[in-house]
């Protein structure tokens, strides 16, 4: 039983992260194919809810290694979204993290709830699920962009 009582509703927390590599064409991202409603079948961020006791951090790497197998440490904050209608679950603010890696270095493979996983071009992105298209406009516009500057 938790141990917190609120007199006011309140969203659920949620994580997602945004694994980025530059190679020498393009600069790629991680994105998993979600095995499960909602969005079922459509490609998103790995990520998942907060559990309780665990901060956003635990929770984005936790969320990583289920869904991909990958571990990683070095997280840049992109911001908290919190529209109440991004989600048909109910109210989930999530917040996004973003960090670069060598994709040639990396052997990810789906898991828990991942249908597949697969890198790709930025340029040749498929539709995505939630409003995963939102949070990649902002992390370019505020992660790549500023790293990948020549």
């Amino acid at each position: 039983m938790s141990k917190f009582t609120y007199e006011y509703p309140r969203p659920a927390l949620g994580t997602d992260m945004l694994l980025f590599s530059k190679q020498p064409d393009n600069v790629y991202i991680l994105l998993i194919q979600r095995k499960n409603t909602p969005f079922k079948d459509f490609w998103a961020f790995p990520g998942g809810f907060v559990e309780e006791g665990e901060s956003c951090e635990q929770a984005v790497l936790r969320e990583l290694k289920e869904e991909t197998g990958l571990e990683h440490s070095n997280l840049f904050q992109i911001g908290a979204f919190s529209d109440p209608e991004r989600d048909p679950r109910g109210w989930i603010v999530t917040v996004a993290f973003a960090a670069w890696v060598n994709m040639k270095e990396t052997k990810p493979i789906a898991g828990d709830d991942a249908k597949n996983v697969k890198w790709f071009s930025l340029d040749k992105m498929p539709p995505l699920a939630f409003d995963h298209a939102i949070i990649l406009n902002k992390a370019i516009s505020v992660f790549v962009d500023a790293n990948t500057r020549s």
